[in-house]
């Protein structure tokens, strides 16, 4: 999970033009480049810094990893704010302004428009004023951790003894002081990137346009019964594909897929006798990763594993007492409404008690090197209007697109159901702070460490009265309104299953006798199969579920390649591929040539079935379909017909051509025989800065890339970019987090994280862990501070200048 994911494009640009800037004579350019690389936050020592309160200590470990002791969690929490600031300031600051819609006021739109774009879906939606909203559903213990983190990253500002890093020199940038809502606005920028169906709403209404509702079906096979996709009829007649084309063209390039594996096991299923937990969330790679591992230790609350610089809480991890991991549910909590502007006054819309008049207000965006920009941002009764995106800072005539969210609602409590998560003392009290999450839904699986497990799905899911929520649906009937959201007590859950496991990795969470809708397609389940077939009925140690999480076996390499391989392959190199093929097990070994053929034919195959029937909407549907080849080769092979030649192709042709396709591909990325080519010398993790990758002297330090195993459907997921001409292997997607917590023992967890603690290029733990987390390896973050200096950690003292007075 994180914030708005940004393009390479626009940074690259950015990154161009800030180089020309450090293109000085060498003897000057050369003691920037030292001067730059000297300025190290201080790690040992001490500061004095504002507030009161008594001291605490910032303890890093040999791989930078922190550790705080302090009197009181106030202190701490103070303590770990100044720590991300000193490791993470400008993810911290482009995290908070992408949610504040003020990008652009930074980048400008020399390079690219994509800055622009963001700040105009942000403001529409109202993202930032979500967060300011949701300060006030916070408790005074939840508040006072925030206070008191916003004063730890401001009293870095005020205190650094080092200049401003790298990213601000360029852009001649000074932070604002931090806020508690620049901390909160994390929350709704993960609950819009987690549950953004809206995009598939558009998608569906578009290529209704061209397919019949049993071909849009056809695109994507249902795991569980659903109704066929169609539009309403009262929406026949209306413009609403044209509405449809601008919403989509003006909205900022969405980002990959999200993604995740979890599962427990009873102390029955283990050979400790007490329950395991396996998680690792899977979102875009970048560098540094999204993650930053820490633990807190007062007299009277412990808490280790996966912060987010710019929040206080630990979003991942365990408290010594209970443990718990998430992956996203996938389902449907986003509609899309088809407003009817009132014919004698288009400021107003109808609804079903007559005419209402549109709320308006108008966001000034701050625009780097140019004037700012107007928006005019319209809601109704359901929730902003998307489709005035375009609308070139006045308001949209004609059909409106609004969107309803729970995550944009005022009375979000999701930010203290993770404050009351990370403090929960037992599994009864992980399902009672779990009661006040809000979005996005999430599945959860927890344990505690007298043995107890569960598994549930937190988050409000809208009650449809009609329709299924996949395309958009009339807003002035009344007939397609929310009645209200899911009880909690009817979301899925259950605790201490006979079997001894929980498994879920954004597969469906219900079966067909569950009797609400949550979704009506899911995720592909490849690892949730593949983790329930290695699990078995057996017992297994921690050091067995976190080689499982390493697993790279794809099942429909498995599974879907005896199926290609019926048909006649061609001759000469296609046919040399097909014969390495036909032994090869399905491990996708960046070492091995078999995993590059594979996902090559399958990137060809998805084309040449599906591309002549979507036209210009196949780019937004290009991916690894492995259901939907299967579906059409066992059921609709009609699809395999060419519509754009004269003759009628088969299966068997169209499979034929895909491979010759790929070979081709391949032959020109990496020779011409198929027994030299090597997945992982495509297949490497993308773990670039976005913005100093492209300079000038430090470009290859800012690049940590690395080859890497697995693919789209592994437990050990390395989605690729297939889409992108360049790269179409590139591993962008996967576990930038993993997790293992040990309920014996919870100090014998284990962590890794994809890339280091700093995002200071020139720090030695900016890419220290990059090949201890592609092999698999594991941090323990565990010991006392005296364990931990005697083990060469440094120490750096935070000291409030009024100590008078310890705040509790």
């Amino acid at each position: 999970m994180r914030g708005l994911p940004m393009p390479r494009g626009p940074w690259r640009r950015v990154a161009f033009g800030v180089g020309l800037l450090v293109l000085l004579p060498p003897a000057v350019g050369l003691a920037a480049f030292l001067w730059m690389r000297a300025q190290q936050p201080q790690t040992h020592g001490q500061v004095s810094i504002p507030g009161r309160g008594a001291p605490a200590d910032i303890v890093r470990d040999a791989h930078g990893v922190v550790t705080i002791f302090a009197a009181n969690e106030r202190d701490a929490y103070r303590a770990l704010g100044y720590a991300h600031a000193q490791d993470r300031l400008w993810q911290m600051e482009t995290m908070r302004r992408a949610g504040a819609g003020r990008l652009a006021e930074l980048i400008g739109t020399k390079y690219g428009d994509f800055p622009l774009r963001s700040d105009r879906l942000m403001r529409t939606l109202g993202v930032y004023r979500a967060a300011q909203a949701m300060a006030a559903t916070l408790s005074s213990e939840a508040r006072t951790a925030f206070d008191a983190y916003a004063e730890g990253v401001n009293a870095y500002l005020e205190t650094r003894p080092e200049a401003l890093p790298v990213e601000f020199q360029l852009l001649r940038h000074t932070p604002e002081p931090w806020t508690i809502a620049d901390s909160l606005v994390w929350a709704k920028l993960m609950g819009l990137q987690l549950s953004a169906n809206y995009r598939d709403e558009l998608f569906r209404s578009r290529v209704l346009e061209r397919l019949s509702p049993q071909q849009v079906d056809d695109l994507f096979p249902p795991d569980a019964p659903g109704a066929p996709t169609t539009l309403a009829s009262e929406l026949h007649g209306m413009d609403l594909q044209d509405t449809v084309r601008r919403t989509l063209a003006a909205l900022p390039t969405a980002g990959v897929d999200t993604a995740s594996n979890e599962w427990v096991l009873t102390g029955a299923r283990t050979t400790t006798g007490k329950p395991i937990i396996a998680n690792d969330p899977h979102l875009g790679l970048d560098a540094p990763i999204l993650w930053y591992l820490a633990r807190i230790v007062t007299p009277d609350f412990t808490i280790s594993g996966a912060t987010v610089p710019g929040v206080p809480l630990t979003i991942l991890g365990h408290n010594a007492k209970v443990a718990w991991g998430f992956t996203t549910t996938h389902s449907d909590t986003q509609d899309l409404f088809v407003e009817k502007p009132d014919p004698q006054d288009p400021s107003r819309y109808l609804t079903p008690e007559g005419s209402q008049p549109f709320e308006a207000r108008g966001e000034t965006i701050a625009v780097a090197g140019e004037a700012s920009q107007t928006l005019t941002v319209r809601s109704t009764r359901h929730g902003p209007v998307i489709s005035d995106l375009d609308a070139g800072g006045g308001t949209a005539s004609g059909t409106a697109l609004a969107l309803s969210f729970p995550g944009l609602a005022e009375d979000d409590s999701s930010a203290e159901a993770l404050y009351r998560l990370n403090h929960a003392e037992n599994a009864e009290a992980v399902r009672n702070a779990l009661r006040l999450h809000v979005a996005p839904q999430q599945n959860v699986v927890y344990a505690d460490v007298g043995g107890e497990v569960g598994f549930i799905t937190p988050g409000r899911v809208p009650i449809r009265p009609k329709g299924d929520g996949r395309v958009p649906v009339p807003g002035w009937t009344g007939e397609y309104d929310w009645t209200g959201f899911l009880p909690y007590y009817a979301l899925p859950q259950s605790v201490n299953p006979p079997s001894g496991q929980f498994v879920n990795a954004n597969n469906a969470v219900i079966g067909r006798d569950y009797p609400y809708r949550l979704a009506t397609e899911w995720p592909d389940p490849s690892r949730a199969k593949r983790i329930v077939e290695m699990l078995g009925t057996g017992r297994h140690s921690v050091e067995d579920v976190a080689r499982q999480q390493m697993d790279i076996v794809s099942l429909p390499a498995r599974d879907l390649l005896p199926e290609l391989l019926k048909y006649p392959m061609p001759p000469g190199r296609a046919g040399d591929a097909a014969a390495l093929l036909r032994g090869w097990d399905g491990r996708m070994d960046r070492n091995r040539p078999e995993p590059l053929i594979f996902t090559a034919w399958m990137r060809e195959l998805v084309r040449a079935v599906f591309a002549d029937e979507l036209g210009a909407d196949f780019a937004a549907y290009w991916d690894l379909r492995a259901e939907a080849l299967r579906h059409v080769i066992a059921e609709r092979p009609e699809w395999c017909d060419d519509t754009k030649t004269p003759q009628k192709e088969n299966c068997g042709e169209i499979i034929g051509r895909s491979l010759e396709a790929a070979v081709a591909l391949l032959s020109d990325r990496q020779g011409s025989d198929p027994r030299d080519w090597r997945w992982g010398d495509d297949h490497k993790a993308a773990l670039t800065h976005k913005m100093l990758g492209r300079l000038p002297l430090v470009g290859g330090t800012a690049d940590l890339s690395v080859g890497t195993d697995g693919d789209f459907f592994t437990v050990n997921r390395g989605t690729t970019a297939i889409r992108d001409a360049a790269n179409p292997f590139a591993h962008v997607h996967g576990a930038g987090l993993r997790a293992v917590y040990d309920l014996s023992d919870l100090s014998n967890s284990r962590f890794i994280i994809a890339t280091g603690q700093s995002g200071n290029i020139w720090s030695r733990h900016w890419g220290d862990l990059v090949e201890l987390w592609r092999d698999g390896g594991s941090l323990r973050l565990a010991g006392d501070r005296g364990t931990l200096v005697e083990a060469g950690a440094e120490v750096l003292t935070l000291t409030p200048r009024n100590t008078g007075t310890a705040e509790k």
